[in-house]
């Protein structure tokens, strides 16, 4: 076979390589569910994050009930509106891990709904 039978050939062949990448490319990123490494990581933090906080809530409500007066601040807590509630229990401290000063972003949030949810 000589190059000038194979000539012809080459531009369609590349074009052909050229779009099929490009359209495997749209439905990998579209459909089929492929990601960045910039929004792997954005994910990957965010679960993480959520990970800490389901895991660390629970420990906040016990620390809550433990507290001096715990009924009458979950009637307080009640009272309040779903975006002053976090507020509210990151002030008792409940939502402060053993041995820091200060609550994981988003515990006191959680912590709070756990204990509204419970005293339904």
């Amino acid at each position: 076979m000589k190059y000038s039978d194979i000539k012809p050939l080459i531009k369609p062949l590349i074009i052909g390589l050229v779009a099929g990448s490009v359209a495997t490319m749209i439905v990998g990123f579209a459909w089929g569910g492929w990601v960045t490494g910039g929004s792997a990581t954005l994910m990957a933090k965010k679960e993480a994050n959520t990970a800490v906080i389901t895991a660390l809530a629970p420990i906040c409500v016990l620390q809550f009930k433990s507290q001096p007066e715990a009924a009458a601040k979950l009637v307080a807590l009640k009272g309040l509106g779903s975006y002053q509630q976090g507020d509210f229990v990151e002030k008792t401290g409940a939502a402060n891990m053993p041995g820091t000063d200060k609550s994981s972003n988003g515990v006191a949030k959680a912590c709070a709904n756990l204990l509204v949810e419970v005293a339904k």
